[in-house]
């Protein structure tokens, strides 16, 4: 909000010119009845009636403009600081956040901000014509002010209950539309799933559970309010009442003018407006305050993967990889360990294979070495550097990970390779295409590389996702290269193209594949063999499948007849 001071500062100051003028109304016609009675000319009331009219829409106009304006500015603002901290926040904060959560806190709870924005001070501007009426109203007659506030202290306490109750109604309300929000993510990505196992009336049935549910909180809070909010608007009116009474009364004994009462009773349907307002203002700020607290628990969360203080570059990185006695359980994991005293080396330029039973940890010296997260104990470093003390940026850019369900984006096929590269020309994303043999297929798609191929790619195969996820890790041509079972989906010839491909690229790439199927396995220069998270043996393939038996039992019972890609 201080980021917009001027543009609010400035509806302020015209919001204040517009009551002014507001408030000037009753009085000029209270002023012009009287001059009527005593036949003095009304013509000036009537001039300035027709002014305060002007300046009332001019002035109204600009300040509802300006805070509107600062209101959605601000809604933009949140929404850009959100995404800045989601795009900072570590791998082991999306292990234990739902994205239906994040997502609704990202579009309904800033929404419910932005509102009180836009409204809370066209209301706090009611409660400044709240007070210069009051001023004006005393000048009039003090007795009939006192008159007219009697029943405003029980407007008070009204409010003040009403508050209490909405608060954590409105807390209830966010967090299940939190909840459906969450359901309708899951089954738009799952579709293919709930589909294939004919579960959709069970996937109906779990949202209609949601929304019943935030059926009830929000009835609730309609219950609440139309409890409430009578009550809060019809005290006002009889205070009008009370008015009428007490200021007739003096009008017939000579002691107030017809005039001053007309203005008066003007002055007290005035006041009703702020009061009418009170109830949306109060569920709109709990809605807020509610809102406010989950969209700050993400602002608040700070990232556990930071560059050091002292961090490093890392220029003209040789791809030396090292683990040294590392352990490592993820957050979520409740401190089992997936790798324990972990230790191996790669050289620059060489090819491993890590191979290992489902669960060895395997995919974990993956996310560990580009710092997707830190290890417990012990140390992983590139080119002797603890990472660590690396740039994170740097580091990233030296080491791309590619795994076998690889994330597309709902764009072209260009836009999805050239996304590792955003400035590099048409004919390098061409070559990195053909590099990963992804150029016979692309061609065919209906627009060849302009084709939009859907959400998360999914009109493509299996196989076809993958060669365009490597296609655009070759753009990238990191120094290290970490293929996931990246070509899990991919025949065995045009996997063995694409080793060709990424050799030629860059000779000297120091590349780790973990496999499962033995023509990957066997394009390494050295297998690491992991078990229990720890490496149990080393060598070349064929050496290590006549010397150990874990090896060749391991490989018996993870490598299958290799798909074809189509049919992936």
């Amino acid at each position: 909000m201080w980021t917009q001071k001027p543009i609010f500062l400035t509806g302020f100051f015209f919001g204040l010119l517009a009551t002014t003028a507001t408030v000037l109304v009753p009085v000029t016609v209270g002023s012009g009845l009287d001059a009527v009675e005593s036949g003095d000319e009304v013509r000036p009331f009537v001039i300035a009636l027709f002014v305060l009219a002007a300046c009332r829409f001019l002035f109204g106009f600009i300040y509802r403009f300006s805070l509107f304006r600062a209101a959605h500015r601000i809604e933009a603002d949140l929404r850009n600081l959100i995404y800045g901290r989601l795009t900072e926040l570590s791998f082991g904060y999306w292990d234990r956040i739902q994205s239906g959560q994040v997502i609704s806190r990202a579009n309904t709870d800033i929404r419910s901000i932005q509102l009180l924005f836009s409204f809370g001070p066209l209301i706090a501007m009611q409660l400044v014509l709240l007070l210069i009426a009051l001023i004006v109203m005393l000048v009039i007659n003090i007795g009939l002010t006192l008159v007219a506030l009697a029943p405003l202290p029980f407007v008070f306490v009204i409010g003040v209950r009403l508050r209490n109750r909405i608060f954590p109604l409105s807390w209830v309300v966010q967090s299940r539309q939190a909840d459906v929000a969450t359901i309708v993510d899951e089954n738009i990505q799952g579709t293919r799933v709930v589909k294939a196992f004919a579960q959709e009336n069970r996937q109906v049935q779990l949202l209609a559970q949601a929304a019943r549910r935030l059926r009830w909180a929000g009835t609730a809070v309609a219950d609440t309010r139309a409890k409430y909010a009578p009550a809060m608007e019809a005290f006002p009116r009889l205070g009008l009442a009370l008015v009428l009474l007490y200021g007739g009364l003096e009008a017939i004994d000579g002691d107030l003018r017809i005039g001053s009462l007309v203005a008066f009773s003007a002055y007290v349907v005035l006041l009703a407006t702020p009061f009418r307002m009170v109830g949306f203002m109060l569920l709109q700020w709990q809605r807020a305050s509610a809102a406010s607290v989950r969209v700050f628990e993400i602002l608040d969360e700070q990232p556990a993967i930071v560059d050091a203080p002292d961090a490093r570059r890392l220029t003209d990185p040789e791809g030396r990889i090292e683990f040294d006695d590392v352990s490592f359980a993820y957050p979520v994991s409740n401190g089992t360990e997936v790798l324990r005293s972990l230790s191996f080396t790669v050289e620059p330029g060489e090819t491993v294979a890590i191979v290992g039973s489902t669960g060895s940890g395997k995919s974990t010296i993956a996310r560990l070495l580009p710092r997707f997260y830190d290890v417990d104990d012990g140390s992983v470093s590139v080119d002797g550097h603890d990472v660590r003390s690396l740039s994170i940026h740097d580091l990233r850019e030296t080491i791309n990970v590619v795994t076998d369900d690889p994330f597309l984006f709902a764009t072209s096929v260009f836009d999805n390779v050239a996304f590792a590269k955003p400035d590099a020309e048409p004919h390098v994303v061409d070559a990195a295409i053909a590099d990963a043999v992804a150029s016979d297929f692309v061609a065919d798609l209906p627009l060849g590389v302009d084709t939009e191929i859907g959400e998360r790619g999914l009109t493509l195969s299996g196989g076809q996702r993958q060669r365009l996820a490597l296609a655009r890790a070759l753009l990238a041509d990191p120094k290290i290269l970490i293929l996931d079972d990246a070509t899990s989906a991919i025949d065995v010839a045009v996997e063995e193209r694409i080793h060709d491909a990424i050799n030629r690229r860059r000779a000297d790439r120091t590349t780790i594949l973990i496999a499962h199927r033995l023509s990957t396995i066997a394009l390494a220069d050295r297998v690491l063999l992991i078990d229990d998270g720890r490496v149990v043996a080393s060598g070349e393939h064929h050496h290590l499948l006549q010397t150990d038996s874990r090896y060749a039992a391991i490989l018996a019972d993870t490598t299958t007849p290799n798909d074809d890609e189509d049919g992936a």
